[in-house]
């Protein structure tokens, strides 16, 4: 019954992948070796960052946060996953709220951390001689702090919008993590002010974050194009290669889900989708930066050398 409040004694039984027993050892088995890799990849990111003085710039300085907001967003979702596989278990309305929470602050974070990232690779191929200077640590610092600031003000967001929801006994959610937007259409009150705080955030730092890397691409992309050298344009190209494959994974999968029709939603490619952007997702960025960046590659090659001496 619409707008009986019996929130309290709720709990959400997050079905995900539970209805195929037959494949759920092999899923198992594939999402654990996942998030190994997603934890190997992402602290080793880390730890190469702040142990190795040539990646001490800008550019790595963001890396490392993107890394560190991977990881994180990915424990929110992947150990509860995993847990489930191996015995379902409900989870509570605190839990449900907490990975809201925080799922909400790293996924906005990310966004703005790529378009910080997009402006930085803008003011290296523009401005190479004077980058150092222009990407100053004090402006560093201020860009990725607002994009944690960014992150919580949207987790702040979202969390208001569940707590203005009610359930009643054991919700079953057909996702593998609590989804603001899913769980709105089965509470049991009005949703109408949760679907605003849901659409207002949304629009303004997904479009805001999203503008920002289209509008440095696409100067980034003019300025390569005056370059009169092959030699040149192949280098500022591959100042940007890696970012911007991080990027066309990232908001593909975010604009597939967002913006594809609500009559097509809740279908089961859906989860799958969810599964590319909340597990596989965090374990690509740093292949992708690792396999396709030589500084990366030469920083990992002396960080092996001072081991073995």
């Amino acid at each position: 019954i619409r707008g009986r409040n019996c929130t309290q004694t709720v709990e959400f039984s997050l079905m995900g992948f539970a209805g195929n027993p037959e494949l759920q050892l092999a899923l198992f088995t594939a999402f654990l070796v996942v998030y190994l890799m997603t934890l190997l990849g992402n602290v080793g990111i880390i730890i190469l960052i702040r142990t190795s003085p040539q990646l001490h710039s800008p550019m790595y300085y963001f890396l490392g946060n993107l890394a560190l907001v991977d990881l994180l967003y990915s424990t929110v979702v992947t150990p509860k996953l995993l847990s489930d596989l191996v015995r379902q278990k409900p989870l509570s309305y605190v839990g449900c709220v907490t990975q809201v929470f925080v799922f909400s602050v790293f996924l906005v974070t990310e966004c703005f951390l790529l378009a910080t990232m997009a402006y930085d690779r803008y003011m290296a191929v523009s401005h190479p001689l004077h980058y150092s200077v222009l990407m100053s640590p004090r402006l560093c610092v201020q860009l990725v702090g607002g994009s944690y600031l960014a992150g919580l003000l949207n987790g702040m967001g979202q969390t208001i919008g569940m707590l203005n929801l009610s359930f009643c006994g054991s919700v079953v959610v057909n996702l593998f993590f609590c989804d603001l937007s899913l769980l709105a259409s089965l509470s049991s009150s009005d949703s109408t002010l949760t679907s605003l705080i849901m659409t207002v955030p949304t629009f303004l730092f997904g479009v805001s974050s999203s503008l920002i890397v289209l509008v440095s691409y696409i100067a980034i992309v003019s300025i390569i194009l005056s370059i009169r050298s092959t030699e040149g344009k192949c280098k500022a190209f591959s100042t940007c290669a890696s970012h911007l494959t991080t990027v066309s994974i990232f908001y593909g999968n975010g604009l597939f889900v967002y913006l594809k029709p609500s009559s097509l939603k809740s279908r089961e490619e859906d989860k799958w989708v969810a599964v590319l952007y909340t597990v596989v997702t965090p374990m690509l960025n740093p292949l992708i930066y690792s396999l396709r960046n030589q500084e990366v590659k030469e920083a990992l090659r002396r960080l092996r050398a001072r081991k073995r001496t």
